[in-house]
């Protein structure tokens, strides 16, 4: 289970950050549905190639400031 929550609106904050740092994967439909965290979750693992522990991470570290510019 992931250790966090999103909102349509937090994905769409969290979701350009992943843009921003993996360029490759605006080509990608990264869609969400609230309750839906542990298949985004699989999607973005398989898709940049990283642990569950890595992406779950770098989510959470969006979402601790989700109106800044780093992730």
């Amino acid at each position: 289970m992931a250790s966090f929550t999103l909102t349509p609106e937090t994905w769409q904050k969290v979701k350009i950050k992943f843009l921003r740092k993996y360029r490759d994967l605006a080509q990608v439909n990264l869609s969400f549905a609230p309750g839906q965290e542990d298949q985004l979750v699989q999607q973005l693992m398989d898709l940049v190639k990283r642990d569950r522990e890595y992406v779950e991470f770098t989510i959470k570290k969006a979402l601790a400031d989700p109106d800044g510019n780093r992730l």
